[in-house]
């Protein structure tokens, strides 16, 4: 099977062969010509890879098709993702697929003012991808009209309903027009996802494909618990013991590639960089360079490293977690193929635990801390466990208080002088399912 064999139109063909793309993953060969019928779809998406284009191909080919042009301060198809790096990611993505198509795309998010994106969207935009409470502030504030939605994508909605977002989905469902198709997309059908989606989509189509989400037992993964200040230090302190001779390392963000090998250059260690800011000729000269071992160190953000290829690679760090965690699997499956070894190690922060967890609930396991030597960070990295929870650490009983001292006088309570035992660890809160308030949507 094929892209073509799908029905995908010829620039969407052109941007796949661009970005290397070759064979639909299990999940796009059964998303794309469902969404093309114009099919309602709830998708579990942990499949490994190819949730996005699952989902953003076919609806490009709708809007390149058909559909009147996009009318002032509205927009014809929404994105809805849980937080701001995924929606520059599956923005990101969104406009690599689009590059050959006349359709316009942009992103809004809270943390950044809001009045530039009020004047982008005056135009309007044909595809329009959000997180929930910037997309509210907009409606109310007239610089967004959805009347003219065709299509409403719900992606990663079980980090929806775990962030805390019900209220607001229940807003924006109230906001859309009826007649509309809906694709949802969640890492597992839970009992959540299956009432919101009986809310929101009309005679769906159920996509279940077995995850591809267990690196390979080649590859040996570790982390190491640091300071987030303190990871370039770690780095460098990790290649100098291990006496490393090719790595690629992935950072989360522009910046902060160009700031590791800044950091690395500085220090006389023979380090490059690739994203999506740099031209091609330049990307793919760093990548040669690596390849020759002309280059020992090579830094690259997700998008960048798409379709890289490169054979014996004996080992990746992961300078930052990645937000996706399917992410962590494209990563690491760089290394420990055709037979070969290859290790996998992952530097990480207090901040990162959530991307932690996700990551040890897709692949199903713990993964193995090692603290390094004088490196011990201040912020503690709280435990996991493989069910994507975050264990919260016991709290110390208190001491009783007794009477006695100055000032007020404080007579206490007598307490017995046994053992006390230590509170049992703490599970997060059990998410809320938006309530709609209304009865079953007709069918179309």
């Amino acid at each position: 099977m094929t892209f073509a064999t799908l029905g995908l139109i010829e620039p969407l063909l052109r941007a796949l062969e661009t970005l290397g793309y070759q064979t639909p993953t299990p999940v796009q060969a059964q998303a794309i010509p469902a969404v093309l019928a114009g099919r309602d779809l709830m998708a579990a998406a942990q499949t490994g890879t190819g949730k996005t284009a699952g989902f953003a191909l076919p609806l490009l080919q709708l809007l390149t098709m058909e559909g009147p042009k996009v009318a002032a301060n509205s927009a014809r198809a929404l994105i809805l993702c849980p937080t701001r790096e995924l929606a520059e990611q599956v923005h990101a993505s969104v406009a690599e697929y689009a590059q050959h198509l006349p359709l316009t795309t942009y992103a809004v998010y809270g943390g950044v003012s809001i009045n530039p994106q009020m004047m982008k969207l005056r135009k309007g935009v044909d595809i329009l991808v959000a997180t929930p409470g910037r997309l509210i502030d907009l409606f109310r504030q007239n610089a967004l009209k959805l009347n003219q939605l065709q299509t409403l994508v719900l992606d990663e909605a079980d980090r929806m309903l775990d962030l805390g977002f019900s209220e607001e989905l229940a807003n924006i469902y109230r906001m859309l027009p009826k007649k509309r198709q809906t694709l949802l997309f969640s890492a597992t059908f839970s009992d959540d996802i299956r009432l919101l989606a009986g809310q929101m989509l009309n005679d769906p189509l159920s996509i279940e494909v077995s995850p591809r989400n267990v690196a390979a037992n080649t590859v040996k993964q570790w982390i190491v618990p640091v300071d987030k200040k303190r990871k370039p230090e770690l780095f460098v302190h990790l290649m100098r013991k291990g006496r490393w001779k090719q790595v690629l390392v992935f950072a989360k963000t522009r910046n902060g590639v160009d700031a590791l090998v800044d950091k690395l250059q500085g220090l006389g260690i023979n380090a490059d960089g690739i994203h999506g800011d740099k031209p091609q000729a330049t990307r793919q000269r760093a990548l040669d360079r690596f390849k020759s071992s002309e280059v020992q160190i090579l830094v690259a953000t997700d998008v960048a490293a798409r379709g890289l290829d490169i054979e014996d690679l004996p080992l990746v760090v992961n300078f930052d977690l990645p937000i996706v965690a399917e992410d962590y699997i494209h990563r690491i499956g760089r290394t420990g193929r055709a037979g070969n070894t290859g290790e996998a190690i992952s530097l990480v922060c207090a901040d990162e635990v959530n991307m932690l967890s996700a990551i040890e609930m897709l692949t199903r396991q713990t993964l193995t801390r090692k603290m390094e030597p004088d490196f011990e960070p201040e912020h503690r990295v709280p435990d996991t466990d493989a069910s994507g929870q975050v264990v919260k650490k016991p709290k110390k009983p208190k001491k009783p208080k007794t009477s006695g001292g100055g000032g007020k006088r404080n007579l206490g309570k007598w307490v017995d002088s046994g053992e006390v035992t230590p509170a049992e660890p703490s599970i997060k809160p059990v998410r809320k399912v938006p309530v709609f308030n209304t009865g079953p949507r007709k069918k179309k």
